[in-house]
């Protein structure tokens, strides 16, 4: 369905496209080169080649960003694309740009995030970032008091606090339950799940990859048991999207929400839902939509006045990953986990995985691991990483996981997950300093 002022943008998007000689820094306008012949695995290993995808971001090499999966940095190109809307949107009459010219390119981006992960661009929304994705299905799908919804106690404490306050609001149950840490048996998973629902469980919350430990969870199957049970299933796949290869298609949903600004390296503040076909008119939107797009995923879009820039430079960065292509990008995520996890634990017992490290199948992690230095504060083990190196991790102190969370990127440097392992080698023969 497209509007007319769609069809006027359409007539002006040379206006939109036009060259520009914007330049952001250093690798400004590069997109990955090719990267030659040979299986994924090999070519996570050719640090030439990834060499040069380190040169296509302007990150500060003065520090080490290992929590990219709090939020990650766009390669320059995303960068100039956004500055080059943002300009546009000022340089011109702002509602011109705003309602005329950026549409019909936000469609552009629709169609092409639809087609990279094997569903229709009339189940693809463009949303801000995963909560809202996630909380436009946690608020939206319809429950009466007393009915329960299932999660566990890892899942993200943003999407816990939604279903809480619908519990006050509104009177609905949550359950949560545990999940083994690290989790190697996906079966067990999809047992805990089902051995949890009760005559009242009216919709399951899982998410694909737990950002406390980098879990991969059985997303799939839990969907497949929930679905002879009855019961809809939000998948938060905010860590997912980008990270590891893989289709939405492939999961069976029928709903899911993701960031596009952590693993897909797009601008912050973008987020995609996936809603399937037959589910978006029983769904009502985060904000009120006229009644006439009641089955339209464009209602879920319907937020006021957001800066179109965001949104329209997602396709440099789809155009990154694609150069990248899922497969390698995954391989050399998982070389990354391995050149660190591995120097680790050779350095002493006192290394605590959080994070299964077999590399399947089933893929159980992928970039994201946690560790714990058993003696050591965690949260003071961090502080002395930033204080003293400028090397940025997380840290996770929950009843069911403690330790530094490292998140390492395609941009990530040998010599930098280097410069890291030494800090935590001297912390292990010296301790913290006084």
């Amino acid at each position: 369905m497209h509007t007319r002022r769609q069809a006027l943008g359409a007539l002006l998007l040379p206006i939109a496209c036009a060259p520009r000689a914007q330049w952001v820094g250093p690798g400004a306008t590069r997109v990955p080169p090719p990267a030659g012949r040979g299986t994924p695995d090999e070519v996570a290993r050719d640090e030439d080649y990834w060499s040069e995808i380190a040169r296509a971001f302007t990150v500060d090499r003065s520090a080490i960003n290992l929590n990219n999966a709090s939020l990650s940095p766009s390669p320059g190109i995303v960068q100039e694309a956004m500055s080059r809307h943002l300009t546009l949107a000022n340089s011109t009459p702002s509602a011109h740009a705003q309602w005329m010219v950026a549409p019909p390119l936000r469609e552009a981006v629709r169609q092409r995030l639809a087609a990279q992960w094997g569903v229709d661009a009339e189940e693809i929304a463009i949303t801000r970032n995963a909560a809202e994705g996630l909380q436009i299905c946690q608020l939206g799908i319809d429950l009466a008091r007393g009915d329960e919804v299932l999660a566990t106690t890892q899942d993200y404490p943003h999407m816990i606090a939604t279903f809480q306050q619908r519990e006050r609001r509104e009177g609905i149950v949550l359950r949560q339950f545990k999940l083994p840490v690290p989790a190697e048996d996906p079966a067990r998973i999809v047992s805990l799940y089902e051995s949890n629902i009760t005559p009242r469980t009216r919709l399951i919350l899982i998410t694909h990859m737990i950002n406390l430990t980098g879990q991969i969870m059985p997303v799939r199957e839990v969907v497949a048991m929930a679905r002879r049970h009855g019961i809809p299933v939000i998948v938060d796949g905010a860590q997912s999207l980008g990270h590891f290869d893989f289709k939405i298609s492939d999961l069976d949903c029928d709903y899911f929400a993701t960031s596009l600004h952590k693993w897909m390296c797009a601008p912050h503040g973008t987020g995609l839902l996936y809603v399937r076909r037959d589910k978006i008119r029983g769904l009502w939107p985060l904000m009120a939509a006229p009644a006439d797009l009641a089955d339209n995923i464009r209602k879920f879009e319907e937020v006021g006045t957001t800066p179109p820039a965001n949104a329209l430079a997602v396709a440099e960065a789809l155009t990154f990953h694609q150069a990248i292509g899922g497969a390698r990008k995954e391989a050399r995520l998982i070389h990354l986990r391995e050149t660190w996890t591995k120097r680790l634990l050779a350095a002493g017992g006192r290394i605590r995985m959080q994070t299964s490290l077999r590399l399947g199948p089933p893929r159980l992690a992928c970039s994201i691991a946690t560790f714990e230095l058993e003696g050591v504060d965690t949260m003071k083990l961090w502080a002395h990483l930033w204080d003293k190196y400028r090397i940025l991790t997380g840290a996770v102190v929950r009843d069911e996981v403690r330790g530094l969370r490292v998140s390492p990127s395609v941009y990530t440097t040998p010599e930098e997950l280097d410069r890291f392992c030494t800090a935590i080698e001297q912390v292990v023969r010296r301790g913290l300093p006084a």
